[in-house]
């Protein structure tokens, strides 16, 4: 059997390309379905789940999108591969409205294997944690922000074309068994494995209709998922976070980040608290001593955690509900080799005396801080029902940095 294609048949690169990328959706359409089925059953607070419930929901996941992303390859290998080789005529071109629907169909499975596994890597590389993709090479996408946004509106899309996917494999698997069974023409069997005694196909011309037609429905299937909101009411910003006021402070912050890290599953994930204030009081001191004061406030509803922020704002964890700010007043100190900032940090309905070390460059009127501390997430009380390390560490590193400027 050759290698590549004829007019009249499939060669065996071709074949190779066509039942493994059949192997590879026919596995992950239904591991994507059962671990959609087993993430509602985690993030359901109504569900009691345990932490072999937790780790096997993320395996599947993980599989799920490791298999995505090698149709995603394996799709650009074939169509790379397909445009260097003659295209098998069609063994019933002089049936033009159903070579119209078939060439139609083959156009939208093409689109559907590139979009699909692509929207689903998108939403997987904007959010951060859950679930990480079984190879060495990351879990990010060049030009793909980390994005609640973003997120969301890719798995949205990954969503919509999951079912032209799937009405496409429909219909092309339904046109080869009309061909074997009905017509009783060789369609399929010049796609099996060895060689195939096809006839010659009647002389045809394609057209760009077919595609037309297909990017046509594509485009219907985004009007429709508009029309019906599928894309509305996303947004970065968190509607169940309580608001944090301004507060009066001699040293204003104009930008900041603060962060935590902790690790999922063997992988480490970071989150990030969009919403919290920081009164602060500092005045340099010539020698080591106390320095000024800071009272910090974090809203707990402002967490992103990418995709398992809902379960970690639930009663089990953050329990924004009911504890809706964390609040760590301190005392500023300048040491011998730096500064460090001691008080205690109140997460729940659990205090704790913490001393947070910290960089400090004072420029004039601006001051650039950056400091980290590790916490226990048990001392808190945080994940109680995760009382191993099983899928989620023990260990948080809290990272702050910021830049303020003096009070006028």
């Amino acid at each position: 059997m050759a290698s590549t294609n004829s007019f009249s048949s499939y060669g065996s690169v071709t074949k190779t390309f066509h039942w493994l990328t059949a192997l590879l959706i026919l596995t992950a359409l239904p591991l994507g379905w059962i671990a959609d089925e087993l993430a509602h059953a985690v993030f359901n607070p109504a569900i009691q789940t345990t932490e072999a419930d937790i780790a096997w929901a993320a395996r599947v996941f993980s599989v799920h999108k490791t298999v995505g992303v090698a149709v995603f390859f394996v799709a650009l290998a074939r169509i790379a591969w397909t445009v260097t080789q003659p295209k098998p005529g069609l063994l019933n071109a002089d049936n033009k409205p159903e070579a119209f629907a078939a060439e139609t169909v083959h156009w939208m499975l093409y689109g559907s294997l590139v979009l699909v596994p692509l929207t689903g890597w998108i939403h997987h590389a904007a959010e951060e944690g859950f679930a990480p993709i079984l190879w060495p090479f990351g879990q990010n996408l060049p030009f793909v922000p980390k994005s609640h946004f973003v997120s969301e509106v890719s798995a949205d899309l990954h969503g919509l074309f999951i079912w032209v996917l799937a009405v496409a494999l429909g219909l092309h698997v339904l046109g080869a068994l009309k061909h074997h069974v009905v017509d009783k023409d060789s369609t399929l069997r010049r796609m099996l494995p060895g060689r195939s005694d096809a006839p010659e196909p009647p002389q045809q011309h394609h057209s760009a209709m077919p595609a037309l037609a297909a990017a046509a429905i594509w485009g219907a299937v985004l009007v429709f998922g508009w029309s019906t909101g599928t894309f509305s009411g996303h947004s970065d910003d968190d509607d169940d976070a309580t608001e944090l006021t301004e507060v009066q402070s001699d040293w204003q912050v104009q930008d900041g980040t603060l962060s935590i890290t902790f690790t999922q599953l063997g992988s480490p994930a970071t989150g990030t608290f969009a919403d919290w204030t920081a009164a602060i009081a500092f005045a340099e001191p010539d020698a080591p001593g106390l320095a000024g004061t800071v009272d910090v406030m974090i809203a707990i509803g402002s967490v992103n955690l990418g995709t398992v922020s809902d379960q970690a704002k639930g009663p089990d964890f953050f329990d924004a509900a009911t504890f809706p700010t964390a609040i760590f007043k301190a005392d500023l100190y300048k040491t011998d080799t730096g500064y460090e900032a001691r008080g205690p940090l109140t997460i729940r309905d659990k205090t704790l005396d913490i001393v947070l070390p910290f960089t400090l460059d004072l420029q004039d009127d601006t001051a650039t801080m950056a400091g980290s501390i590790d916490l226990n997430r048990l001392d808190f009380d945080v994940g109680t029902s995760q009382p191993t390390e099983a899928s989620l560490g023990f260990g948080v590193t809290v990272s702050v940095e910021l830049t303020a400027t003096r009070a006028e």
